[in-house]
């Protein structure tokens, strides 16, 4: 069966992500996945990205925890153990959250249910996280495994709630209500409706606006907690000089100043 369903209307691509019963990330969602991201950010006619659930209720429920098990049995089999000094190389779906990472097109993430380890994890690689009022549960609880977030979980929430709520976050494992993690800062909006509608709301206003402004506002801001201040400083004059010299630069500055000059008036 697919699991991901592809739509796309007014610029914006949809990529409804289903795995029933349960809703489980795997391999096989994994790759799919990112053969869909891969596509889809390729497309002139698509500006923005929305991944929801496909099922009632789920985001992504988790990654499934019987992989989980037979890569833990395989590795007490062999007596595998890892260092500070060793290397792990990147896995499938370290690679297509990078591929959001690095995606020049904005990627919302429409939560419409269960949210938690790698369901997380894909969240929080995006660019906008919206979420839909509900009983369910978003969060990071692998460390009641005696594990850890592994695909990026501890990375990218310190980098966005910060240090000392990451902390809280991960080491007790919390499982959080949608309005509990719009409190945290994971996401930015609760819905009292279906989200998918408020994600498209969203994504067709970032739409709206020209494609490089947006691929240049999020290249700069991801990259600032990896640049020195002044770094980050330079690169935003050039990228600032690039976007004014385009021809749609011209074209709106002008447009605005016609109106009276008024940003109001945006």
């Amino acid at each position: 069966m697919s699991h991901v369903e592809l739509s796309v209307e007014d610029a914006v691509a949809v990529l409804r992500i289903s795995n029933p019963p349960h809703g489980y990330m795997n391999d096989s969602v994994t790759d799919e996945l990112h053969r869909a991201l891969r596509r889809t950010i390729a497309r002139p006619d698509v500006k923005v990205i929305v991944l929801t659930g496909g099922e009632p209720d789920v985001f992504i429920q988790h990654f499934d925890l019987h992989d989980v098990e037979a890569v833990v049995r395989k590795l007490n089999e062999r007596g595998d153990r890892f260092g500070d000094g060793t290397h792990v190389p990147e896995r499938a779906i370290d690679v297509m959250l990078r591929r959001i990472d690095m995606s020049p097109k904005p990627v919302i993430a429409a939560i419409n249910g269960n949210a938690m380890g790698g369901g997380l994890e894909l969240a929080l690689a995006c660019d906008f996280r919206l979420a839909q009022d509900g009983d369910y549960m978003i969060g990071l609880p692998e460390i009641r495994i005696g594990a850890l977030p592994g695909a990026g979980g501890t990375q990218r929430l310190a980098r966005l709630v910060g240090p000392a709520r990451a902390l809280d976050l991960v080491m007790h494992g919390r499982r959080l209500s949608p309005r509990e993690a719009l409190a945290a800062g994971i996401v930015i909006e609760v819905t009292d409706g279906p989200v998918l509608e408020r994600a498209r709301e969203r994504a067709r206003d970032l739409a709206s606006i020209p494609s490089n402004a947006l691929a240049s506002v999020k290249r700069l801001i991801r990259e600032t907690a990896e640049r020195p201040l002044y770094e980050g400083l330079d690169v935003e004059r050039t990228l600032f000089m690039d976007l004014l010299a385009q021809p749609e630069a011209l074209e709106r500055v002008s447009a605005l100043n016609a109106r009276g000059g008024d940003f109001r008036s945006v």
